[in-house]
């Protein structure tokens, strides 16, 4: 490790080094090593006209001796590295969060960028002192913070917001990866009901019956009849006319729910106390969003193939997703059985409505017809 390995990780000239240039080289390489360096390093900068300043090679050595001493947490090593006066924050105080390095997008590394720019400048103007980071002076944190806030925050020449341009580009890469999950998690389904000896027909009675109690539940003003509005998307569209249609969409959005609670059903005074319990309909859709393409695949999978009557309590369907050869598990240990245990708890409540089981928690004939369809239907593109 010498100054020639520093401009090359870089990409600057040792005169354009900047104490976050070296602070990450050092850090790009094993603490011993680093700490070696870094007496021929700083002379070298010395001897090239860059001496940067004592302030800083104290801090170095004192996070590299925490670092090979096995004290040093991640935070500490972040909070050092954004020190040097040009590391962007990487949590904010209104909590805008930048994705690691190796998971930036085009948008963020280009955000990313324009901003340790920016905070080049300010230090070259006064306005950040690196030193006073160093030194842990609360005045200049603060100062550092709301620079970068601010920036944040601002159109730049050509309209975009960073922080809202970053975070649009997250929710993209994060739905893109959610319908990739969804693609192969219909493939599969697709894949195990092809290999059955035979699909059920459709239970027509029982499919009314199920309907025109469905449509009573969801006339109801409160749980469980605003979830099962917000799983099927009604609160957005109408409700179908044809029993099937009805049934279908509802018993997929259980799967997959489409849209959140209404909004006026919210009270923004309560919103953020951690303090306050759960209503029915946070807990009931908050458990839906927890189990993951996997889960359901084993889950419907399993009773697919074990027709109706199969016991389908809670218990019995977060054993199904252990025992199941359809999907990989990273485990079973009985603390994820008890929790998946927890989360089916709200779906088979939902089904109970639904019709999907019956009232000793056992699979009905319409279950066994109609989940597989639902869950077809439920990872669908529209």
């Amino acid at each position: 490790m010498d100054l020639d390995y520093v401009c090359a990780h870089a990409g600057r000239s040792p005169l354009a080094l900047t104490r976050r240039d070296v602070a990450r080289a050092l850090l790009a390489v094993p603490s011993g090593v680093a700490l070696v360096a870094l007496p021929d390093l700083r002379k070298e900068l010395l001897a090239a006209g860059n001496p940067l300043s004592v302030t800083f090679w104290e801090s170095a050595k004192a996070t590299l001796s925490s670092i090979e001493a096995g004290q040093a947490t991640v935070g500490d090593v972040q909070r050092w590295l954004e020190a040097t006066g040009t590391e962007p924050i990487l949590l904010t105080s209104t909590y805008f969060l930048w994705p690691e390095e190796d998971e930036r997008g085009p948008v963020a590394e280009e955000m990313h960028a324009r901003l340790v720019a920016e905070l080049e400048a300010l230090v070259e103007a006064g306005t950040i002192d690196p030193d006073a980071l160093a030194r842990g002076e609360g005045t200049a944190r603060r100062t550092y913070e709301q620079v970068q806030e601010a920036w944040l925050n601002t159109p730049l020449p050509d309209g975009r917001v960073p922080e809202h341009v970053v975070a649009e580009e997250q929710d993209a890469e994060l739905m893109a990866g959610w319908d990739e999950q969804e693609e192969l998690a219909l493939s599969e389904l697709r894949r195990i009901l092809d290999e059955l000896p035979a699909r059920p027909g459709r239970p027509q009675a029982a499919l009314e019956t199920a309907a025109s109690r469905l449509r009573q539940v969801l006339d109801f003003p409160g749980y469980p009849g605003n979830v099962l509005r917000a799983c099927a998307g009604f609160d957005d569209r109408a409700v179908p006319e044809g029993a099937e249609e009805l049934w279908l969409a509802v018993t997929a959005g259980v799967a997959g729910p489409i849209s959140d609670l209404p909004e006026e059903d919210d009270d923004p005074e309560e919103f953020g106390r951690l303090d306050e319990e759960l209503t029915p309909e946070d807990e009931a859709l908050a458990a839906l969003c927890s189990i993951s393409h996997a889960d359901w695949l084993a889950v419907v999978a399993a009773l697919a193939r074990l027709g109706p009557g199969t016991p389908a309590s809670p218990e019995r369907l977060a054993r199904l997703v252990a025992d199941s050869e359809d999907v990989e598990q990273a485990d079973d240990e009985p603390d994820d059985v008890e929790t998946l245990e927890g989360l089916f708890v709200q779906v088979v409540a939902l089904w109970a409505h639904l019709g999907v089981v019956d009232e000793d928690e056992a699979l009905t004939p319409l279950g066994w017809w109609g989940l597989p369809a639902a869950l077809e239907r439920a990872w669908s593109p529209e």
